[in-house]
């Protein structure tokens, strides 16, 4: 059994180990490749300071370029006995390279270890949901223009209100993905603050060079006190978490909405068959589960934060091990939401929707607001006007026109859809994920320039490997 990076002359019980350690080696299987980028740029800080030779890098370096490949394809394991990621990979450091991998820890803790691979994890997985969520938005906003002359009810208290459109409906959806992704940038911008250099939450005597860190790895800025680096632990996940919440409160609406209008008391839309499932007993069945499966892990999701806070909750400042349980909560709801976006958004393309819904006469009453209206234009008070229709509505003489005239800003005919896909534009220009992206950042290191040799996801730049790489 591997012996443990604290552990002196007593070894663990056994069955201490087994709950400390808990999920701990199948959650950091998500941190791996992000904490062998870490260590990458905390060797080649630790050889511009001295406490590493240029050929000890190098080594270093091919190493950990052969890890982070064992990661990228999924053959990288924590073996049994070994506590986490971090200890995994200077286990494997140390086998193949003796001393020279017992080094690449000085000025570094786990504590700050597992702040910056969540970071980095974090960031990271913030693009994809991004990207995800742009794609449901031009879905629906494709919808909505497809669809804008064609009228719907629009409910209040769920009881027929006003005539509305599937331009609305889907458009809807669209601008408030708009406002989800301003909490998503929110988040992604504290989470893009270096942590690496703080330690155990106090720092370091070494002369760390926490700037060229940052400029590695892409970051836009660092933690700068060290003791708040350490307590952004747990509030970064709690931020981001939020931020998940809230998108997924859109797709959970919408998923209600889709499953309400498909069900044959409403017929508004109509999924495609290939997209529904059937019965067991009920032959004519065609039941809309993707978005009834959406709508609860949507609803799961929007209970992320509050588990996140509460796990959290009454922490003093420093590192505690109860914030290592959020990884079992935070990790894995990255790829849930991503799943719902892209379910969603595959359905809601190929949706079809029903061009006659109003020719049903139990929705004329939906036309009263209107009648109301075209009083009020001949001149009567508006509520004389209300007043009278209402009255007509109880004598059963109520007679109305069905042409809705409605022109504002943002109404039935008038959308505004190309301003509402500037406003995304807008926020997704906001994120700068193209500073994450190191392939050709030029970082300053012992007064000369040197190429970085990662890219955002770790990947070595075009004809600039470690094994090639000239040290100056």
């Amino acid at each position: 059994m591997a012996q443990k990076l604290w552990e002196k002359s007593v070894q663990v019980n056994e069955e201490i180990e087994r709950f400390t350690v808990g999920h701990d080696r199948e959650m950091d299987l998500y941190l791996a490749k992000h904490d062998i980028i870490g260590s990458m740029a905390h060797i080649t800080m630790l050889e511009s300071i001295g406490l590493l030779s240029k050929n000890e890098l190098r080594q270093l370096l091919d190493e950990l370029k052969l890890i982070y490949a064992s990661a990228e394809s999924g053959e990288f394991q924590i073996e049994d006995g070994v506590e986490d990621v971090h200890s995994q990979v200077e286990l494997m450091l140390t086998r193949r390279l003796g001393d020279i991998g017992k080094k690449i820890h000085s000025g570094r803790s786990r504590n700050d270890q597992v702040l910056l691979d969540l970071k980095l994890f974090t960031r990271a997985q913030i693009k994809e949901v991004a990207e995800d969520v742009e794609r449901l938005f031009h879905v629906l906003i494709r919808q909505s223009e497809r669809y804008k002359n064609i009228l719907m009810p629009g409910y209040t208290h769920l009881q027929i209100a006003m005539p509305s459109s599937f331009g609305l409906w889907f458009g809807a959806y669209a601008e408030s993905l708009v406002d989800d992704m301003q909490f998503l940038q929110a988040a992604f911008k504290t989470c893009n603050r270096n942590p690496l250099g703080s330690a155990a939450g106090y720092g370091s005597s070494f002369p760390l060079n926490r700037t060229m860190t940052t400029e590695l790895l892409g970051f836009d800025s660092m933690n700068y006190n060290v003791v708040y680096a350490q307590m952004g632990r747990g509030k970064t996940e709690r931020n981001v978490a939020f931020a998940l919440a809230t998108i997924a409160g859109t797709v959970s609406k919408l998923a209600y909405d889709a499953c309400l209008f498909n069900s044959q008391n409403f017929g508004f839309v109509r999924l495609p068959d290939e997209c529904t499932t059937g019965s067991s007993i009920m032959p004519h069945k065609k039941n809309p589960d993707v978005f009834e499966l959406v709508r609860a892990k949507c609803n799961k999701l929007q209970s992320l934060p509050q588990q996140i806070m509460m796990i959290a909750n009454n922490l003093p400042s420093g590192y505690f091990r109860d914030l290592q349980i959020i990884k079992e909560v935070f990790l894995p709801a990255f790829q849930e939401l991503k799943d719902c976006l892209q379910m969603t958004a595959f359905i809601v393309g190929e949706m079809k929707v029903n061009e006659h819904i109003l020719d049903d006469d139990k929705y004329q009453l939906i036309f009263s607001v209107e009648e109301v209206n075209r009083l009020v234009r001949e001149g009567i008070p508006f509520r004389d006007a209300y007043k009278k229709v209402g009255l007509d509505i109880e004598a059963d003489l109520f007679s109305h026109d069905k042409q809705v005239r409605h022109t504002h800003e943002g109404s039935i005919g008038n959308l505004c859809n190309q301003e509402i896909e500037r406003l995304m534009k807008q926020v997704m220009d906001g994120f700068h994920f193209h500073k994450m992206e190191l392939r050709k950042r030029l970082c300053w290191i012992n007064n000369h320039f040197l190429m970085s040799i990662f890219d955002f996801a770790g990947q070595p730049a075009p004809g600039n490997t470690g094994r090639d790489r000239k040290f100056q």
